[in-house]
């Protein structure tokens, strides 16, 4: 999710995601988004014995110091003698600063042995704990405090005395910071969380302290208002333009009465957003639904019986199998979906959609308080700024207004709405046919079981049945080759280079055509529930950074995360994707591909950096395209036992099933964006209606089926209340216009003319790919494909265009 601006660059984590980054000042500081046969350098190498695991089959070993991540080099012997391993993010710290620091520092260990004050050329990501935390963020505050009123005294309207010196400051937060916050995100555990809740108030006021600096705010509306502001490039105006209206969102023009009321809210909102995220992992958690009777589970494919038994093992059952049980089914998509779709238990199916819809919304883990308060303190926040509601202030910052945006997501509505109802009455007929006892009152707990029943029959496509052809080391390839195809890059795997955080996760080089790195990623790919919060996102680790270049290159090179939470390997079998799994993979690695491709310098606007957040999704949702590509496709769809090519029938009508019930899916999605638009606009916190009440109203207009009383969807709405998407979640469906649109561009260059696509492809990394923040995405667009947006595309793509016409 998975961003940023200079504050805001210290924010991008964990905000691009599927299914989902503020660029804000302060949320950057956050940190809380054609195929050919493959080369040689694209494919994995694995053992015998670890390749249906998706593993390397070595990994670097941590060493005595402390860290709690993985990659830190400084606690690893020398990196291997390769041109692309010798990488620092950041120099180290003044001799004098540790001992200067460590005086005013209460800690077991010495600072200079705290993995988070080292130089390393990868984070450190395994040798990391939590014990690292308190002494080594406050240790870095307190030196940063330390420069920042260095630079304050010094500052000068001149990029040199003024953009590289904040640079230096924010990126050494954001590196720190977002890698502490990675790891509460995929390893999780108590302390950790204490340690992060202790220092992150301290965090925050050092936000603040940064973005409210009076000194650097007035040095760059100086240098906007020079003789030489028109000699600026392009890219060096929007990152002025942007620190300034940041540092006005982030209260700098409040007296200080007014700007200590908002500094004690931001303090708040931040520890509320930690609080809400946490909730929603526990009750997750929490559920846990132990079956020992096989025929509570009749319906369920051999993947998923698997799986249960693979739980029921990890707690304990350990004579649990596939055939016998016992099973345990939790909440977590992985095994929650499946049950969904084809459990023939109903009653089974009704216990786990109210478990999951209700989830953190009672006891000592409800949602619903925090929620009043979130949204209480961001109108508050609001108001002080100037704007009548939330949604403003959001949208002060992307391309759309809230009128736009309101607009946009009635057209498509109307669109949906008609194919939705007709989706629920094929699916009641469907279903009365089969002679089902509930076809006459078909209710939220039947409808993807039924969905999924009238698409195998439609279709005669079992998604089950397909799970064999979709392998994950398979998928990557295929993945790894179009990149090739489309962009002129080579992926080439890195296991052993930077330290993980976890043994399945994979690490990647990125090279240019000439053979050269230009780039990095972490991929880690499978659920963990016990530890590793849902969802999937990408984030940044470093950016691309002239400033940060170490002696003897131009340029730091950018280095990326992209994290999943698909079906997981099940005995002596690899990861056998969905293939919903199969189009997440490639969102996430669109994302990856903005960050790692960008070839602007100027590092406070590079990669996703400082894009308009209603454009970031615009490379994810474009990748998802390729999957239904039919020779992207059949380069990934290979039997993992036989290397049989997914049969031609298979995949003509995989292509057909594409508009399956694409009103309701899309009116899904519409009624999420819709409730969170009228909760940061027309709700009044304290006033007659409550947050439930809001989510009903809005329902009518984009739920068929309206959801039940006890509807608390809310309580676990991540992406609003402990994400990047608050007044934003509308971004994925204008974001879906420019993907669709500018997948367009191939579909008119001719999809099955190689040379057209790579023509094409090399203008979309030029342009989408490489310009980052620094230029509108507008123009941006415009420059790729010749003039602006049209929504035709989306609406073509979802079989939708007859019902607008």
């Amino acid at each position: 999710m998975k961003r940023i601006r200079i504050l805001a660059t210290l924010v991008i984590a964990n905000m691009l995601m599927a299914t989902p980054t503020s660029r804000a000042s302060l949320n950057l500081l956050r940190r809380s988004p054609h195929p050919k046969k493959p080369t040689n350098a694209h494919k994995y190498y694995f053992s015998s014995s670890s390749s249906s695991h998706f593993r390397p089959s070595t990994f670097r070993k941590s060493y005595s110091c402390p860290i709690w991540s993985s990659s830190f080099s400084f606690c690893l012997p020398p990196p291997r003698s390769t041109t692309s391993t010798s990488f620092h993010p950041f120099s180290s710290f003044p001799p004098s600063m540790s001992s200067a620091v460590a005086a005013a520092v209460d800690s077991a260990e010495t600072l200079s042995s705290n993995p988070l004050l080292q130089d390393f050329d990868f984070p450190p990501f395994d040798s990391v704990d939590a014990s690292h935390v308190r002494p080594g963020i406050r240790a870095l505050l307190k030196h940063l405090e330390v420069e920042l009123e260095e630079l304050e005294k010094s500052v000068e309207p001149s990029w040199p005395k003024l953009v590289e010196p904040l640079e230096k400051i924010v990126d050494r937060l954001t590196v720190v910071w977002g890698m502490v916050n990675h790891l509460k995100a995929v390893k999780d555990t108590p302390e950790l969380r204490a340690a992060i809740e202790d220092v992150q108030p301290e965090k925050v006021k050092f936000q603040l302290r940064l973005g409210q600096s009076k000194p650097i705010y007035n040095a760059f509306k100086a240098i906007r208002d020079s003789p030489d502001w028109s000699s600026l490039s392009e890219a060096r105006q929007r990152l002025v333009e942007a620190q300034i209206k940041e540092a006005v969102l982030i209260g700098i023009a409040l007296d200080d009465g007014k700007r200590e009321e908002f500094n004690k809210i931001e303090q708040e909102l931040e520890k509320l957003s930690h609080k809400f995220s946490e909730n929603v992992l526990d009750a997750t958690k929490k559920f846990e639904k132990l079956i020992t009777d096989k025929k509570e589970i009749e319906g369920l494919p051999p993947s998923a019986l698997g799986l249960f038994a693979q739980a029921a093992v990890s707690k304990g059952h350990e004579n649990a199998t596939a055939e016998n049980g016992p099973w345990i089914i939790t909440l977590d998509a992985p095994s929650y979906l499946p049950a969904m779709q084809h459990a023939k238990n109903r009653a089974l199916r009704e216990e786990l959609y109210r478990a999951y819809l209700t989830r953190a919304s009672s006891g000592d883990l409800d949602n619903t308080a925090i929620i009043d308060q979130i949204l209480k303190l961001r109108l508050e926040k609001a108001k002080l700024l100037g704007y009548n509601n939330y949604a403003e202030v959001s949208m002060s910052m992307k391309m759309a207004t809230v009128e736009k945006a309101a607009e946009l997501l009635e057209k498509l509505r109307s669109a949906s709405w008609d194919a939705a109802v007709l989706d629920m009455e094929d699916l009641k007929s469907f279903a009365k046919n089969q002679s089902a006892a509930e076809s006459d009152s078909l209710t939220h707990w039947d409808t993807t079981f039924w969905s999924e029943r009238l698409r195998e029959s439609k279709y005669d496509i079992n998604e089950e049945e397909l799970r064999p052809y979709f392998s994950l080391p398979k998928v990557m390839d295929g993945l790894f080759s179009l990149a090739n195809t489309l962009f002129g890059i080579d992926i080439e795997p890195a296991d052993g280079v930077a330290p993980v955080w976890n043994s399945d996760v994979r690490f990647y080089r990125v090279k240019d055509s000439s053979g050269n790195p230009i780039a990095y990623f972490y991929f880690d790919p499978y659920s963990r529930p016990s530890e590793k919060r849902g969802g999937a996102w990408m984030d940044e680790v470093v950016s691309r950074s002239r400033v940060m270049a170490q002696k003897g290159s131009s340029v730091r090179l950018p280095v990326a995360h992209m994290v999943c939470n698909q079906t997981p390997p099940v005995g002596d079998k690899p990861s056998l994707m969905t293939f919903r799994e199969v189009e997440t993979v490639f969102h996430e690695f669109g994302h990856a591909l903005q960050h790692m491709l960008t070839k602007e310098d100027e590092g406070l606007v590079a990669g996703i950096r400082n894009i308009e957040w209603d454009a970031v999704e615009l490379p994810s949702q474009f990748m998802e395209n390729w999957c239904y590509h039919r020779d992207t496709l059949m380069s990934i769809a290979k039997h993992y036992q036989t290397g049989e090519t997914l049969p031609e029938e298979v995949y003509k009508k995989l292509l057909a099933a594409r508009t399956f019930r694409a009103g309701s899916f899309s009116l899904r999605q519409l009624k999420f964006a819709t409730v969170d638009l009228e909760l940061h606009t027309k709700y009044v916190p304290g006033g007659p209606e409550s947050i439930y009440d809001v989510d009903q109203r809005v329902s009518v207009k984009t739920q068929v089926i309206p959801p039940l009383p006890e509807d608390r969807f809310l309580c676990s709405f991540s992406h609003i209340f402990a994400g990047g998407y608050a007044a934003g979640y509308y971004s994925y469906k204008w974001a879906e216009v420019l993907s669709a649109d500018a997948f367009s561009a191939f579909e008119d260059a001719g999809l099955d003319d190689i040379k057209a696509v790579k023509e094409t492809g090399q203008r979309f990394r030029n342009t989408i790919l490489a310009l980052g923040g620094g230029k509108a995405p507008l123009k941006v667009f415009v420059e790729f494909r010749g003039r602006e947006p049209s929504p035709e595309p989306l609406l073509r793509h979802n079989g939708l265009l007859a019902a607008t016409a």
